[in-house]
């Protein structure tokens, strides 16, 4: 299992999730020995996509799920073998490295097949037709290396030999009646045994028992386009080695190969290796290209992904497979709500205006400077957060965080904030699906099911072209996932304050909440109202819990 710690934002990010993800990261590397990666759940919206590039800082990456994968596991990591390579070098190199399986890939490293210990066994046991060198198109080189031969003579067109194997053991005249043309002759020290089986137009002849052949052999096997090679071992030795020069493509399994890649969940391939209970299994990168293997030993002691959770602490903003992943810490600034541990974990919440402004806390309580460029983010996540201050969420620690951060950025507060909200918050040429997304939570209050998005604009005359859209996007939204209250909040920073519309069987909580008369085909404008986590969940909250 690597050593990863996955710092995670809510679903649908907004800028203070991002930034806040990557300043914490910074963090972690620079005081801990781990790796500690900032993720993201969803797309970056316009404001967020401008405060990256603005400080030239690289995106969290995307992810789907903490649910252990195949890449979490430490696999063995085995070099593929080519499917050329002889029976006794494949041998060798499982002994070598203790393995029962090797793959076997083509030129591109794709898995063509799976040579295992009971493949080169059977070659053992097995008796074999005499052409077997023939039909398995086995190389020269192989013959070479498995019989630790010295080639004395190469005839320039054998690179392959199409005839039987014949031990030339016996008397001239049986030889005679036996061999063919283009058949492989073991033969031993004997020179008219030798000759003989050149004259016969033997396609290869392998000398035994010594190192030295005389010219005269030597100078016929050239005039008969034999290849002539000597080797060490006897005539019975050689007989036995020779075919385990086949290469491994002829006997290794390439038909219904089980593998897994690195993007397949535990769970999964755990299913599939009890119904086939294989000793290992052949892993794939997202290329399907050969990585390692793995077996079930692998997921014996799996660990579970560590996660630390920012800007969020309720599962339905989570990200998914977070019942399968260890919750190391959560960071936020908005009320308690239903993420559970099986252990203690470090827990900080403040009622501040945003989740940057703990993590800038955290950097200077520990006598640290963030860089520059992660400075200018968290200054950034801190205006977004709190609508430069004019949000009621705002507080005295949120003001004194950004001053301190901005000196270390360098940064301009009021110049900066009107270009990045102007940057964000058009609504020009957007989409309803767009804009609904863009910062969308869902909260579990008593027992209904509540969403709520919010997006801040400088123009909300932009708005008009897609009211209507928004209006059946949020009906259909409601009957499909089961919503009881759906509400966007389209919050005017010049303003100040925020158009409200809901949809939803239960909307009229909605007007109990704030006292106003609301449908489907109306919105209305309140004043003042900034916060959805401080001045729409808390009245909505306290309008359901009165339902007797």
């Amino acid at each position: 299992m690597k050593d990863v710690i996955y710092i995670s934002g809510h679903k649908n990010p907004d800028s203070d999730s991002i930034c806040a993800a990557i300043a914490y990261a910074e963090f972690k590397n620079r005081t801990e020995d781990t790796e500690a990666l900032p993720v993201r759940l969803g797309e970056l919206n316009r404001e967020t996509k401008f405060i990256l590039d603005y400080f030239e800082v690289e995106s969290p990456k995307l992810i789907e799920t903490v649910k252990l994968q195949v890449s979490d596991l430490n696999i063995d990591k085995i070099a593929p073998i080519s499917p050329d390579i002889s029976l006794k070098m494949a041998w060798n190199i499982m002994k070598k490295h203790n393995l029962k399986t090797l793959p076997v890939t083509d030129e591109n490293e794709y898995l063509k097949g799976i040579v295992s210990v009971s493949n080169l066994t059977s070659t053992f046991m097995d008796v074999w037709d005499t052409n077997i060198l023939s039909k398995s198109n086995t190389k020269l080189e192989n013959i070479l290396e498995t019989l630790s031969a010295k080639p004395i003579f190469i005839y320039k067109e054998a690179s392959s030999f199409k005839g039987k194997i014949i031990v030339t053991a016996m008397k001239p005249e049986s030889i005679q009646c036996l061999i063919e043309e283009g058949d492989i002759a073991i033969v031993g020290d004997r020179e008219d045994n030798q000759l003989i089986s050149i004259n016969a137009k033997s396609s290869l002849v392998i000398v035994t028992g010594t190192q030295e052949v005389s010219d005269t052999v030597i100078k016929k096997a050239e005039e008969n386009g034999c290849t002539l090679i000597s080797t060490s071992y006897d005539s019975f030795t050689a007989a036995r080695l020779i075919t385990q020069s086949i290469p491994v493509e002829y006997v290794m399994a390439k038909d219904n190969i089980i593998s897994f890649s690195t993007e397949d969940f535990v769970d999964d391939i755990r299913d599939v290796m009890i119904e086939t209970r294989y000793r290992s299994y052949p892993v794939v990168n997202i290329e399907n290209r050969i990585i390692g293997s793995i077996s079930r030993y692998h997921l014996i002691s799996r660990n579970k992904k560590k996660v630390i959770l920012l800007d969020h602490n309720e599962r339905g903003q989570s990200v998914d497979g977070l019942e399968d992943a260890e919750v190391l810490e959560i960071i936020d600034h908005h009320r308690i709500a239903d993420v559970q541990t099986g252990t203690p974990i470090y827990f900080r919440n403040e009622p501040v205006g945003s989740t940057s402004t703990i993590i800038g806390s955290i950097f200077f309580e520990n006598g640290i400077r963030p860089s520059k460029k992660v400075a200018g983010i968290l200054c950034a996540a801190i205006i977004s957060d709190t609508l430069l201050f004019k949000s009621p969420t705002a507080t005295n620690v949120d003001k004194m965080i950004l001053k301190r951060l901005a000196q270390i950025a360098n940064l301009d507060v009021e110049t900066f904030a009107k270009e990045m909200f102007k940057a964000g918050t058009s609504l020009i040429d957007r989409t309803a699906e767009d804009v609904f997304h863009q910062d969308f939570k869902i909260f579990n209050l008593g027992n209904m099911k509540i969403g709520v998005s919010q997006i801040n604009t400088m123009d909300i005359e932009s708005f008009l072209p897609i009211k209507a859209d928004m209006i059946d996007l949020m009906e259909t939204k409601v009957v499909k996932e089961n919503f009881n209250i759906l509400i966007f909040m389209l919050t005017d920073i010049l303003n100040v304050g925020s158009e409200i519309m809901a949809s939803g069987p239960n909307k009229d909580m909605v007007s109990k909440a704030f006292n106003i008369k609301l449908n489907n085909k109306e919105s209305i404008f309140l004043p003042g109202i900034l916060s959805r986590k401080k001045q729409v969940i808390p009245p909505l909250s306290t309008a359901i819990t009165m339902i007797k």
